[in-house]
């Protein structure tokens, strides 16, 4: 790969490869190839940080950015998800020590 290419990086999105080479094309005019983690772009076209943008407004129209979010690493645009740990549920009517007595 050459430094006058940008890509991005899309592990989780497998299935959403396609539609995102369609939204760059259809969009920004923006014709790209698809790779073995995602897309490559032609950098003369478009600068990382521009692609960065554009990204996140695919990422925005897919409703996904509740899971996901993009950053820039170097030339590579990546969609990363988010780290987030798995809440204890809690108990609407939390369980309280009785302290009524009871006088019959």
């Amino acid at each position: 790969m050459s430094p006058s290419h940008v890509r991005v990086e899309m592990p989780d999105l497998e299935g959403e490869k396609e539609s995102l080479a369609i939204f760059l094309l259809r969009h920004f005019k923006l014709a790209s190839k698809p790779n073995q983690d995602g897309l490559d772009l032609n950098g003369d076209d478009v600068s990382t940080f521009e692609l960065q943008r554009m990204v996140t407004k695919f990422v925005n129209s897919k409703k996904i950015n509740s899971t996901h979010f993009v950053a820039v690493e170097s030339n590579a645009v990546k969609i990363k998800r988010f780290n987030r740990k798995k809440e204890e549920k809690k108990s609407k009517h939390p369980q309280t020590a009785s302290t009524i007595k009871h006088g019959w």
